[in-house]
């Protein structure tokens, strides 16, 4: 039985709790036998805490139902301007813990003060909705773009269904089972089932100048391919057609999209392209299968594209599906990447946060797996809210005649929770012994980072006050002035003892 109080109010002084008490997210997550990832989710509100859980939690930091339930949506003065001093916002106004002090005696000036700032903070979260209901509003007019796409509707609906569709994992192994599909599956047993038990005709034909490597006629009954194209994209390109052709006749989508409602028309389209996707993975990875295969060779993405005779990318891909309540495995993070560093695909199944926007955190090891791309990129990345994750890269690449620049080259990203790493063969050599010394600082992206002494920063960030000081200069132009920096007041080297004369 889950609780139906606000989640969210629940989950905000469920993390108060614990901070307040000094615990950590593992410690915590110990004594509750639950792990770490999970118990993240349940703090962003991302997951219901269930009341088994709820009265241990409550137990562990010693405090009783009725006061937990009674001080929710409570906000006091001292605890208000408590919280105010974390921000970096005000961090970089210089306030001091006196100067709030010195508001307690005006109860009216604290609550204008505590007000103000939440109102600001919420407007901003609020700011993309409000532009996306504009932007519906004028579909007509080419002038208008905003942050916000469709294809951030299509990753949110995606993160929503923890990229799990069990209607699309039974129709996918019915069919491999019709189809007499083994282990690896090749092109033209793909093929064969296209036009055996699909009526659908394939046709290789050149590749064209526009780049276009598949096309279905007008009647929807003939497939052209491209004939160059190489066997693992040949295979991905072919069981992408059984999906649509399968969507197309038994409207699994329709189902899986029933209660959907988003801002773009676009967006249902984009959904149900990437089912037809999804569907392609579960044809050509079976589920249970490939689930012990991950399991047994502990996520071992290069390993696996051998034994299932597939491209890093899918394997990498399908590794974020494994989602089902009874063959569950690690919640994890993609991310693909170009050389200029555009974000092309993600996901988040962990919790960890991608930029929406502009271009990510170059400490991040997909972008640095670029200085070194014959081989894996590893790293525990931590965040400013205090989460870390262990992180691993590859470069992949296709050359077009011969030459990268003309064809394709991009980073493929994975990763879990920090203390899920264990699990994974890639941490073997990375044990997570000191987070403190190992971890990476990184960001979100440079516009919305919270840290003043990142030496890589590419733009100054709206959580600060924009200072500038044409008399102290720090390492990078873009980081943020605040008090107690000015070396003046601290000198930048200790001064040398003199030396005593006989």
């Amino acid at each position: 039985m889950e609780m139906t109080a606000n989640n969210a109010a629940m989950a905000q002084r469920l993390r108060e709790l614990r901070l307040a008490r000094g615990l950590q997210q593992s410690e915590v997550a110990r004594r509750l036998q639950i792990s770490p990832a999970y118990l993240s989710l349940i703090e962003k509100g991302k997951r219901a805490i269930q009341l088994p859980l709820l009265f241990q939690a409550l137990e562990l930091y010693g405090v009783q139902m009725d006061a937990f339930m009674k001080s929710l949506g409570e906000r006091h003065v001292d605890d208000g301007l408590a919280r105010l001093l974390d921000e970096p916002l005000l961090r970089s106004l210089n306030l001091s813990a006196e100067d709030l002090a010195s508001f307690s005696g005006e109860p009216k000036v604290v609550t204008t003060v505590t007000g103000l700032f939440n109102l600001y903070k919420n407007t901003r979260g609020q700011l993309d909705n409000v532009l996306a209901g504009i932007r519906k509003q004028n579909r007509n007019d080419d002038e208008l773009r905003f942050d916000y796409t469709p294809f951030d509707e299509v990753t949110d609906f995606l993160e929503k269904n923890e990229n799990y569709f069990p209607s699309l994992e039974e129709r996918a192994n019915k069919l491999r089972v019709d189809a007499g599909f083994g282990t690896s599956v090749r092109a033209g047993e793909l093929e064969a089932c296209l036009e055996r038990d699909l009526g659908v005709k394939v046709t290789r034909v050149p590749m064209s100048e526009d780049g276009i490597v598949s096309a279905w006629n007008e009647t929807r009954d003939e497939l052209f391919i491209a004939e160059d194209t190489h066997e693992q994209r040949l295979k991905f390109h072919l069981a992408h057609a059984i999906g649509l052709r399968v969507l197309d006749e038994e409207k699994l989508h329709k189902g899986i999209l029933a209660d959907y409602g988003g801002h773009y028309g676009e967006t249902r389209r984009l959904i149900k392209i990437h089912l037809a996707n999804y569907f392609a993975g579960a044809v050509l990875l079976p589920y249970r299968e490939f689930y012990e295969a991950v399991t047994k060779t502990r996520y071992d993405v290069e390993v696996l594209a051998r034994r299932f005779e597939t491209s890093y990318e899918t394997v990498a891909h399908r590794m974020c599906n494994l989602a089902a309540p009874n063959l569950r495995g690690l919640p994890m993070h993609f991310i693909r990447v170009d050389l200029a560093g555009n974000i092309s695909k993600r996901y988040s199944g962990d919790g960890i946060r991608f930029s929406h926007y502009d271009g990510s955190c170059p400490k991040l090891a997909v972008h640095l797996a670029f200085l070194t791309p014959n081989v894996i990129t590893k790293q525990y990345s931590a965040f400013p809210d205090g989460e870390t994750y262990f992180c691993f890269a590859k470069v992949v690449s296709e050359p077009d005649s011969g030459s990268l620049v003309k064809g394709t080259v991009h980073s493929i990203g994975l990763g879990t929770h920090a203390d899920a790493a264990k699990h994974l063969v890639y941490a073997d050599d990375l044990p997570f012994a000191d987070p403190q010394r190992m971890a990476v600082p990184v960001g979100t992206t440079c516009r919305f980072c919270e840290r003043t002494n990142c030496n890589m920063r590419s733009a100054p960030s709206y959580k600060f006050a924009f200072r500038v000081d044409e008399y102290t200069r720090k390492d990078n132009f873009f980081s943020p002035h605040l008090e107690g920096e000015n070396p003046a007041r601290k000198p930048i080297m200790p001064r040398r003892k003199k030396k005593k004369t006989a």
